[in-house]
């Protein structure tokens, strides 16, 4: 496995496992994140339209000397854009400057609208405006519901996911239907990379708590998408390759959990 490596979606799309996340990252930093990045080695850049910045994210992709068919690019569909999701998906290509999108998420499981949506997304890959699609934010319950009645079979999950949020049910759920589970806030949005526990194991690997965090999740077959404003953490967030973790490390590591969730508990969604 080195930066390149690629999993292989349910359409046999290929999704590269490590990525740039831009959450929260506005459009001067998101365009200078996003070509550090590709500097590099990342090919896969995460970005969603209720971030405000895919415009900048544009604006990198064509600054830099990387081909669009190298790229792997993802950006969601907002909340309040369920009434019109094909004019959603225009205006982000539109920002992007992009012909079409790698994988396009449902940022959430919005009641009474996601179902309704998710037939026009299906309507959105078949017209090739997006070359997977997805969902985020979607528990087994969601998922079980979705599956009903969808005629395509969301190629990914986007959740909240690391070692102190295990997932691991919906993780399983996920395999066994096909679902390709990929991990925002790997890092814990750095509240434990001090934790005694992780920074113990980082030491024995001459590694940083935050790339401990990282191969564990790629070690579980999930796709990463560590955030980050600085060259030097972009940098060091890829500097993952070039060792494992053990079985009994990662053993270890699984059992972090304290069902930490620093983002959206979307649990509680009907």
């Amino acid at each position: 496995m080195n930066i390149n490596a690629k999993v292989k979606l349910n359409n046999d799309v290929e999704m590269p496992v490590l990525g740039l996340g831009t959450w929260q990252t506005g459009s001067k930093d998101a365009e200078n994140a996003v070509l550090w990045a590709l500097q590099a080695g990342y090919r896969h850049i995460d970005t969603a339209a209720v971030y405000g910045n895919e415009a900048a994210v544009g604006n990198a992709i064509r600054k830099s000397s990387v081909q669009r068919k190298e790229l792997f690019i993802t950006t969601k569909l907002w909340n309040d854009d369920h009434d019109d999701p094909a004019k959603a998906c225009s205006q982000s290509l539109k920002k992007l400057q992009l012909d079409y999108i790698d994988l396009y998420l449902m940022h959430w499981p919005v009641e009474r609208m996601r179902n309704k949506t998710w037939k026009i997304m299906e309507d959105l890959y078949r017209q090739g405006k997006c070359r997977a699609i997805g969902v985020s934010n979607f528990t087994i319950k969601h998922l079980n519901e979705l599956l009903m009645q969808a005629k395509i079979v969301p190629a990914v999950n986007q959740v909240e996911f690391n070692s102190y949020l295990y997932q691991k049910e919906l993780l399983d759920f996920c395999r066994s239907q096909g679902i390709q589970l990929e991990a925002y806030s790997p890092l814990t949005r750095g509240k434990k990379l001090g934790d005694p526990k992780l920074v113990s194991i980082a030491k024995k690997y001459s590694k940083t708590s935050a790339q401990i965090l990282i191969r564990w999740a790629l070690q579980h077959g999930i796709i990463a998408i560590p955030k980050s404003k600085s060259q030097e953490r972009i940098q060091e967030n890829a500097d993952v390759f070039d060792f494992s973790i053990s079985r009994e490390d990662m053993e270890i590591l699984d059992v972090f959990n304290e069902n930490l969730r620093l983002c959206w508990d979307p649990t509680d969604v009907l």
